[in-house]
């Protein structure tokens, strides 16, 4: 079959590779028929999260049609046309059973290198390298599944692939990024980051009850769709300062109830300082160990006394100068972590067959699988107007 796979820094490649097969007796193996470039693969294009091996393929949104099933296996069906969520569960251990998925103590072979990065291991991930399990990603033809009977939802008839495809990571990612928000009915809730799941974050509040939705970003199409697909207010900047004048202005010095970083470890800052560290990091190797932490500086900053922060944007190794004395005075809450995506896909398939959400609104760019290191650098660099790729196999 032919995969993307990963070399190093800027270095992926489309390659024929061994087609999977059934190699535990609860697999399937997914025919791909969508599959798409998120944010979080970014990070892998940019070597900045551990434990990559070169030739690993990448990719973990993806949906299509089962077309090998294990013995093991009751639910799902040969033909079945199904989406997969990122994070692989088993369903049963003690983090399962309380419906916190990307923590499942069962799924992550690789326990003992991710105790040595984080203390204690989460759930395997598809295609996010050995420590999150060394699962082969689904830019792809074909991918193996485990725990079959657990993860995939089946797509009802009369549903597109764009659809639904992104019940895989980034519409359950922003809708628990603005449940994590602890929104209350009229609510000011402030979204840094504009790109797919911050997208989708602004969709959610609205969904959750806000009464005001901020986005903040400085590219101009994102900053677009977050106007017109989003009906939030947008502040068109990424300087600490303006950014946090614009908020206390539009609230009366209040500052957002929520705020929400859908940005993560690659945010950048403004300002000869921040610009030339981010550089140094960049030209002594040690992006991948110490994340950039502006927006937590600003969520922090700009947060009302007693609000909260929700963090879905990914972070990977270190942060330095975080405003821990502000945090506490202010008695802020953090809610934050890799998102249960079994949680919301059947809610969320719902409200999509409903029409209280349009997933398909933030696509910009089809290409075919043969072209996905072309679509990574317009994703990368945004280039064209580009704030979601999808590749048809």
């Amino acid at each position: 079959m032919r995969a993307l796979r990963w070399y190093g820094k800027h270095d992926v490649r489309v390659e024929t590779v061994p087609d999977p097969t059934i190699e535990l007796p609860g697999d399937v193996v997914v025919r791909v028929t969508a599959t798409a470039i998120c944010g979080s693969d970014l990070h892998l294009y940019n070597d900045l999260f551990p434990t990559l091996h070169k030739g690993d393929i990448l990719g973990h949104e993806f949906m299509g049609e089962v077309v090998a099933v294990g013995p093991s296996v009751t639910r799902l069906k040969l033909g079945d046309r199904v989406v997969v969520p990122f994070a692989i569960s088993c369903g049963q251990c003690y983090f399962c059973s309380r419906e916190l998925y990307s923590l499942c103590d069962n799924s992550n072979p690789n326990e003992e290198l991710a105790r040595k990065f984080l203390g204690q291991a989460t759930a395997g991930l598809f295609g996010y390298g050995h420590i999150t399990g060394g699962f082969s990603g689904g830019q792809a033809e074909y991918v193996r599944v485990p725990y079959a009977d657990v993860g995939p939802l089946v797509v009802p008839e009369g549903l597109s692939d764009e659809q639904v495809l992104f019940l895989s990571d980034i519409l359950p990612t922003g809708f628990m990024a603005a449940e994590n928000a602890r929104i209350q009915p009229g609510d000011t809730v402030a979204v840094w980051g504009c790109g797919p799941v911050g997208q989708f974050t602004i969709q959610s509040a609205w969904m959750l009850g806000a009464g005001r939705v901020i986005a903040i970003d400085h590219v101009p199409e994102r900053l677009a769709l977050a106007r017109t697909y989003g009906r939030a207010e947008t502040i068109d900047s990424f300087d600490a300062d303006e950014v946090y004048e614009r908020l206390m202005d539009m609230t009366d010095g209040r500052g957002p109830a929520s705020c929400i970083d859908a940005v993560g470890m690659e945010a950048h800052g403004s300002g000869i300082v921040s610009e030339t560290l981010d550089w140094l990091g960049d030209a002594l190797g040690i992006s991948k160990r110490i994340n950039r932490p502006y927006v937590i500086q600003q969520i922090i900053k700009c947060c009302q006394k007693g609000g909260t922060l929700s963090i879905p944007g990914v972070y990977a190794g270190l942060l330095n100068a975080v405003p821990m004395g502000a945090a506490m005075n202010k008695g802020l809450t953090w809610k934050m972590g890799q998102t249960h995506v079994h949680r919301y896909m059947g809610p969320l398939l719902e409200r999509i067959i409903a029409g209280e959400i349009d997933p398909t609104a933030i696509v910009t760019h089809r290409l075919p699988l043969e072209d996905a290191t072309t679509g990574y650098g317009l994703f990368a660099e945004k280039q064209d107007s580009c704030v979601k790729v999808v590749l048809r196999p």
